[in-house]
């Protein structure tokens, strides 16, 4: 070490004018000739107070060079600034320098090493440096224990707190906020309260703010009550710990009571901080008030905030969260300055209004502007390629991602999957999914989903199979995506294994897999099980709700679906999914009086959503089947977006009214909008022609599928043009168009055919369709039903009895048809020769008296669509 020159002090203090900005100090800086130790551990020191840690390492780096080292009270300042700034190397150098030097002994030092390695995530090192300290204070401790809660060790800080107390080491505030840490993530109530009655008994909760926080914080995670009772009895208040109680009711989905408590923050006239406007922000977005929004808004101008990016930021999302896509473009055109998150935000925001392509044009603007995007700009805008079904634009990015070296992180690989899975390109998912080096149980989810949907269930449980025999374990997800594989009796042992698997395992039994396993016994007939699970979940959401009442609805059971929305809205309120499947529940029971009324209660309820048009869909098909044409009509014309379901729709709701010419009118206004038919719509215009027997038309717009819209007509297209030439009564012709067909003719084709069978008298024609049929569905007693009543059309009694003996010896049944009437909003169902109604005698003397009314008024009734009851003996006997 160089000796030190006169005038020592004198220099110093001169050196510290220069950093205090004294007028002179620019004067005295150029006289300053020498620079030896003491001075560069002042000029270390005020960029200690100054908060620049590039500043202080590069101080020591020049002083290193000059062959000086720093005192014992500036070294641990040094090592400090290498933590905060991750100067691995140069920390660790600084480790080995001072090895054999008197410095190593020092407390402060070590303790500085240890705070420098657990930043680092060296915990190794820094635990073995501890066990090496002879002598540890409490900040050597609190170092280590601190240290341990950085990096995840929770039960390691524990431990070592109890050893602590055991070298009778007294805790304090820091140790004290470093376990709370700790029971908070490891979710220990008992020893939490533990640690707050020692901070009662030592007084730490009184004296100490960041103790009080951190209770707060601990209690939140069980009980937000307990964390504001801690709040309310706190001495000391500080923004932070109005934050911490924010925070608690944010996380745990208590919107309004975080925003209370932040008017309540104001009313004690404490100034809020940019961490108190985010959480709030955050808040606004769970809550339907646009003018909420608005006020804390113009809040944040009123308090400074509005050039804070981070706020900014928050502002963008709480926007489009909140529909309000204009605001959210607003902030961010007026930005000052954008980061990346800004960017982000925005192209989230963009997606979530439904505009695709303005996200996907934002996302080129940042290429042109040379702004690199993050992993979650490649995600979100893969998102936005998925969902507005643009293969080539999620080509084109995938090239993208391949050329930037982006491909291979783990996140983008499943962005790429789920993308190209929405796309319905499973081809390509393939080939993502085989290149991916670290597939997670997300990866193998959405690929066994892709497959699912694409109708390859065997290649879909091949994949889960191999899943079983990977290192990765299927989740609950994985179990929701298989049972949606499950539809028919036929599936039903197969369900049933998924749910013996997932309580085997253990697996996590949340809502969305109840709700999957709920609808998959439904869905395979097993009713009772289905109801059992739904009563028996504790926590049913309002997606469980909606999903039993879908299925009664698609299980032909409206009685029962109603009966479920009635009990769900005393629990909670309905909402647009909710509606949409209440009336077409409606619709199945032909209730016009109640489908008024859930119409009523959509309009009160402002269910009705420009973005959305499915709630007046299911209005439209509601009133056209409840004869109401014209308000079906109506309502339709009044809408200002119609999607291909909506035209779909009022085609469908013309044709079974018999309104075939307003049917095509539509069908061709739509295409002058520039909307393209779909197979839905073929079905829809096709039955239409059907209904008036419009053989020419019907075959010009069959033909008219493939040539003009390059639409390859389905099975179910094939069946319509039998049902319109076989109702028309063109047999001979349907029989040939079957034979040319180039898909097999399902049941439903025969069915048409040989119901017309019956109203022309055919009945070779009629044994040649029978026997197809009874082919694809021999345990179908309706089929047999309908070949009885050919035969009985023509007398051929034997025929009839022959199947009547055939239906008994395999023990099929027919389930008794049903009427029903709606008397003050309750259903009364009646079966033929029913006695069950509480009311059964006054309703048959009516029935009676009505009968004599008709005939007396001169009514026949028409016997040649009546069909025969082959459940009696006397099979001659007309119902």
């Amino acid at each position: 070490m160089p000796d030190n020159h006169s005038g020592t002090s004198t220099f110093f203090w001169n050196v510290a004018s220069v950093r205090m900005d004294l007028p002179k100090a620019p004067l005295l800086s150029q006289q300053v000739k020498i620079k030896d130790a003491k001075y560069w551990n002042a000029d270390i020191k005020f960029h200690t107070k100054q908060k620049n840690d590039r500043a202080i390492l590069k101080s020591f780096t020049e002083m290193e060079a000059l062959g000086f080292m720093p005192d014992s009270s500036t070294l641990p300042l040094v090592i400090k600034a290498c933590a905060r700034l991750e100067a691995i190397e140069q920390g660790k150098k600084i480790h080995f320098n001072i090895q054999k030097t008197r410095l190593i002994h020092d407390i402060r030092i070590k303790t500085a090493l240890l705070d420098f390695y657990c930043k680092c995530g060296f915990v190794g090192d820094a635990s073995g440096l501890f066990d090496e300290m002879g002598e540890k204070d409490i900040v050597s401790w609190n170092a280590m224990i601190c240290g341990y809660v950085v990096n995840s060790l929770f039960e390691d800080a524990i431990a070592l707190s109890f050893q602590m107390k055991k070298n009778k080491v007294k805790l304090n505030s820091v140790t004290l906020v470093g376990l709370l840490s700790a029971c908070t993530e490891l979710v220990e109530c008992k020893l939490g309260q533990e640690i707050h009655c020692y901070c009662l008994r030592n007084g730490h909760f009184d004296s100490n703010i960041h103790v009080g926080t951190s209770l707060i914080g601990f209690y939140a995670r069980f009980n937000t009550q307990l964390s504001r009772f801690v709040f309310d009895s706190m001495v000391v208040e500080s923004v932070v710990s109005w934050n911490a109680m924010i925070s608690g009711y944010h996380n745990a989905g208590e919107f309004s009571e975080a925003l209370d408590l932040f008017v309540q923050m104001l009313v004690f006239g404490v100034r809020p901080c940019s961490v108190t406007m985010l959480m709030t922000i955050q808040s606004c977005v769970n809550l339907a008030s646009p003018q909420l929004c608005q006020q804390v808004h113009q809040f944040t101008f009123k308090c400074g905030f509005s050039s804070d990016i981070y706020i900014e930021n928050a502002l963008i999302n709480m926007y489009a969260k909140r529909d309000n896509l204009e605001s959210s473009v607003k902030i961010f055109k007026n930005m000052h300055i954008r980061d990346i998150a800004s960017w982000n935000a925005m192209i989230f925001a963009y997606k979530i209004g439904g505009y695709y392509e303005k996200a996907f044009n934002l996302f080129t603007r940042m290429q042109l502007e040379d702004i690199k995007g993050d992993i979650a700009t490649f995600a979100t805008t893969l998102q936005v390629c998925g969902q507005c079904s643009c293969v080539e634009k999620t080509k084109a990015l995938h090239a993208y991602m391949i050329k930037n070296g982006l491909e291979m992180n783990d996140s983008i690989q499943n962005a790429l999957l789920s993308a190209y899975a929405n796309l319905n390109c499973v081809e390509l998912a393939r080939k993502v999914f085989s290149r991916t080096v670290k597939l997670d149980v997300v990866s193998w989810n959405t690929l066994i989903s892709a497959l699912i949907h694409e109708k390859l269930i065997a290649e879909a449980w091949k994949l889960y199979h191999w899943m079983r025999d990977s290192s990765i374990r299927p989740n609950s997800f994985t179990m929701v995506t298989l049972l949606a594989s499950c539809m028919g009796e036929s599936f039903l042992n197969i369900g049933r294994s998924i749910h013996g698997y997932a309580i085997r395992h253990g697996l996590d039994m949340n809502s969305s897999l109840c709700t999957a396993l709920t609808e998959m016994y439904m869905n395979c007939g097993d009713e009772t099980t289905g109801r059992f699970l739904f009563e028996s979940f504790p926590d049913k959401d309002l997606v469980s709700w909606n999903s039993i009442i879908a299925s009664y609805v698609q299980n032909g059971q409206p009685t029962e679906a109603f009966s479920l929305f009635h009990k769900m809205q005393s629990r909670m309120t309905p909402n647009l999914a909710t509606m949409v499947n209440v009336l077409s529940a409606c619709g199945s029971l032909a209730n016009l009086l109640l489908g008024r009324t859930l119409h009523g209660y959509t309009v009160r309820r402002k269910l009705a959503l420009e973005q959305d048009s499915s709630l007046e869909n299911a209005l439209i098909v509601m009133y056209s089947k409840c004869g109401s044409i014209r308000i079906a009509e109506k309502i339709f014309q009044n809408l200002q977006k119609k999607d291909i379901i909506t035209w779909n729709s009022m085609i469908a709701g013309y044709g079974m009214h018999g309104h075939v010419k307003d049917a095509l009118y539509i069908f061709y206004q739509m295409q002058s909008v520039g909307i393209r038919p779909t197979g839905v719509t073929f079905v829809s215009v096709l039955s239409a022609c059907s209904h008036s027997c419009m053989v020419e038309k019907g075959w010009e717009l069959f033909h008219s599928m493939s040539r003009d819209y390059g639409i390859t007509p389905e099975v179910v297209h094939y069946a319509c043009l039998v049902d319109l030439l076989a109702r028309a009564g063109h047999l001979g012709e349907a029989k040939k168009f079957i034979d040319s067909m180039p898909v097999e003719p399902d049941p439903c084709t025969w069915r048409a055919l040989l119901g017309a069978c019956r109203v022309y008298s055919d009945i070779e024609l009629a044994k040649t369709a029978s026997e197809k049929l009874l082919e694809l569905e021999p345990m179908n007693v309706g089929n047999y039903i309908l070949i009885s009543n050919v035969y009985a059309a023509v007398g051929k009694w034997d025929e009839v009895e022959r199947l009547r003996i055939q239906i008994k010896e395999m023990s099929l049944r027919k389930d008794p048809g049903l009427s029903w009437l709606v008397v003050k909003d309750q259903v009364h169902q009646f079966m033929a020769g029913d006695v069950s109604h509480p009311e059964t005698e006054k309703i048959y003397r009516k029935l009676s008296f009505l009968t004599c009314e008709m005939i007396e008024s001169g009514y026949v009734p028409d016997l040649s669509w009546t069909l025969y009851d082959l459940e009696e003996l006397g099979v001659k006997r007309r119902i």
